[in-house]
């Protein structure tokens, strides 16, 4: 645990302390509903092999305004060789206090996080950013550089899944069901392992994306903010997706199935319109597609989830390098 204090721009206004909390037994009562930035995932985080949570707590009188959550994990590339501890934020915060400004909560937050994750990482990035501009000036005071990425979510609004699917794609899924396919949440334990095991191994051979630890899926359902989804065929797993929930959003963080074996069923399309129509369901306003790619890089995927309705919105991520020179080579480059 850590202490600093901060003198706020406004000079009526009285300093600000900075906390940086790293183990769950040091967590005090914390206020907040967001789970990117709450003491439960900071938990869970820390309970993962592999995983270290870093939470900056920002209060005035002993009362806390806003909070920053990070998580630090170790990332392995095989091409080229090398192993980096990298930081990684979804979001800019939570804040409680309205009458203090977010935007310089938000700097000192990200000032104070900066030096304490460059302490034991190569990288830091921001992603899932609410606003694409806020913060702006302080990420490039603070030496990041922003590339341009993609938010693709569907509206549950105004409109249920079924009006906003594409006709082909709803004619496919329909099929799927006539031929013997079915859906529905996992329910047992051995159902969650054998698709989880199911789905490391599409992304550990194929999509080589970072797939985090299993232990990690487990605590989030555990702790009430995740759920699996199944498609099966004659009672055999062939697909599935994991939903995380926050707020009014659903966020898809991964999905997949047994494309080849099982083309004529359309596994991945299922997996998806599965967790779309629970979240309608169960009320939430949105539901986010977590890695829609970046936007000058045409991809099949995008264009997939894209068929169910969604809509593409702009935004940026924000990233850090511990090396000066690597920092502006990638700006100028990002530029």
């Amino acid at each position: 645990m850590k202490l600093s204090t901060k003198k706020p721009i406004f000079a009526h206004m009285k300093p600000i302390r900075l906390m940086t909390y790293r183990r769950g037994s040091t967590l005090p009562p914390l206020p907040g509903h967001l789970l990117p930035h709450s003491t439960e995932l900071f938990r869970v985080y820390e309970q993962t092999p592999g995983y270290a949570p870093v939470l900056v707590v920002a209060s005035i009188d002993g009362r806390p305004v806003s909070k920053l959550l990070a998580v630090i994990r170790r990332s392995v590339r095989w091409f080229p060789p090398s192993i980096i501890h990298r930081c990684e934020v979804y979001g800019t915060g939570e804040y409680f206090d309205d009458t203090f400004p977010q935007d310089e909560l938000f700097e000192m937050m990200l000032e104070h996080l900066t030096g304490e994750a460059l302490k034991d990482c190569f990288l830091i990035e921001f992603r899932n950013l609410p606003k694409s501009l806020f913060g702006y000036k302080y990420f490039r005071h603070n030496g990041y550089f922003a590339v341009n990425w993609l938010r693709i979510y569907n509206s549950l609004h105004s409109q249920s899944p079924e009006e906003r699917i594409e006709p082909k794609r709803l004619r496919l899924i329909n099929r799927a069901v006539r031929l013997g396919a079915t859906t529905g949440e996992a329910r047992t334990e051995a159902e969650v392992e054998a698709f989880l095991q199911m789905l490391r191994r599409n992304y550990s051979s194929k999509i080589r994306k970072h797939f985090p630890d299993l232990h990690l899926f487990r605590m989030l359902m555990k702790q009430g903010a995740a759920k699996v989804f199944l498609v099966k065929y004659k009672n055999k797993i062939i697909g599935g997706s994991f939903c995380m929930y926050s707020g009014d959003t659903a966020y898809l963080c991964f999905s997949g199935g047994l494309r080849k074996t099982f083309a004529w069923l359309h596994p991945g399309a299922m997996a998806v319109w599965v967790a779309l129509q629970d979240a309608h369901a169960h009320g939430y306003g949105h539901f986010e597609f977590v890695d829609a790619g970046l936007p000058f890089r045409k991809t099949g995927y995008r264009n997939f989830i894209l068929s169910f309705g969604g809509k593409q919105v702009s935004t940026r991520r924000w990233f850090r390098f511990r090396w000066t020179w690597l920092n502006r080579l990638a700006g100028w480059l990002y530029r």
